[in-house]
């Protein structure tokens, strides 16, 4: 089973980066994948075109792939910034004129996942102001998630990346979870379950299934060390993807990972063509 059981999606903002954005979406179909996800594509803007998102659309729409995975606006990723609802001022304020943004794309395309990155901590500003910052924002995009039948995805990183970025334990993004479901009442917050950011973080991943796959709501792999393709580091990822779905995961795993000194469109030899075409949901 493993690998030959999974729904792979493409991450289009670390995969196909060699072409510009709007050449991307084809460059996955054309690699047999049926699904793609993507960070916020502007990141110096939050609330960008409508011509641009329309572009967009249509070169998804076109190329034949769905959309099952959209960050909301994260500041300068990929960059120095690691999300921007939990930072006071301008950066929060952006994040929330693009809740709506993202929500009203998202629901153009059928995309039902939204990624909500917490943000770095900020000299000078109490972690508790930025952690009450980011429960009332993360509470507003689950409601505008909620809206359009969508779940708000909320992601742990790994310290030694992103020193500043407070969660960066399973445990600790769980918590979070909890505590915008507890605030909304909705139920429609979820953990995104990077397997590779949690191996950096030095957790005992088979027990982090065990405790949080009926919390999750999104998986992204890369092997560790390298954050390359499966198969180009040491982690099992062939069994851990197997126990996910004995646990009852059966929704999407993201290909979060670098090509490496090669076309992307070469960095998918570790998974047979005929098992990139997303499967329906068991």
């Amino acid at each position: 089973m493993g690998f030959a059981d999974q729904r792979f999606n493409v991450n289009l903002s670390i995969l196909f980066t060699e072409l510009p954005l709007l050449e991307r979406p084809a460059a996955a179909a054309a690699a047999g994948f049926t699904a793609v996800e993507l960070w916020w594509p502007w990141v110096g803007s939050p609330t960008p075109e409508r011509s641009e998102l329309d572009a967009l659309k249509n070169a998804i729409e076109v190329a034949g792939v769905r959309l099952t995975g959209l960050n909301f606006y994260a500041g300068q990723l990929p960059g120095p910034d690691r999300g921007a609802l939990s930072v006071p001022g301008q950066e929060s304020e952006r994040f929330r004129a693009n809740v709506d943004v993202v929500a009203g794309f998202a629901q153009s395309l059928g995309c039902t996942a939204l990624n909500a990155l917490y943000g770095n901590r900020v000299d000078g500003v109490d972690p508790a102001e930025q952690d009450a910052l980011a429960l009332e924002n993360l509470a507003f995009a689950a409601r505008a998630a909620d809206r359009i039948g969508a779940v708000l995805l909320v992601e742990t990183l790994n310290r030694r990346e992103s020193p500043r970025y407070p969660l960066v334990s399973a445990p600790a993004g769980v918590g979070i979870v909890d505590k915008v479901n507890a605030t909304t009442g909705l139920g429609n917050a979820r953990f995104l379950m990077d397997l590779y950011h949690l191996s950096m973080n030095g957790e005992d991943l088979p027990s982090a299934i065990d405790l949080y796959a009926a919390k999750t709501g999104h998986v992204q792999i890369a092997d560790n060390p390298g954050r390359g393709a499966p198969g180009t580091g040491s982690l099992p990822l062939e069994d851990l993807l197997e126990q996910l779905r004995k646990a009852g995961y059966e929704g999407w795993v993201g290909l979060e990972y670098k090509p490496g000194d090669r076309p992307s469109a070469q960095a998918f030899d570790w998974l047979p063509r005929e098992a990139r075409a997303a499967r329906a949901a068991r």
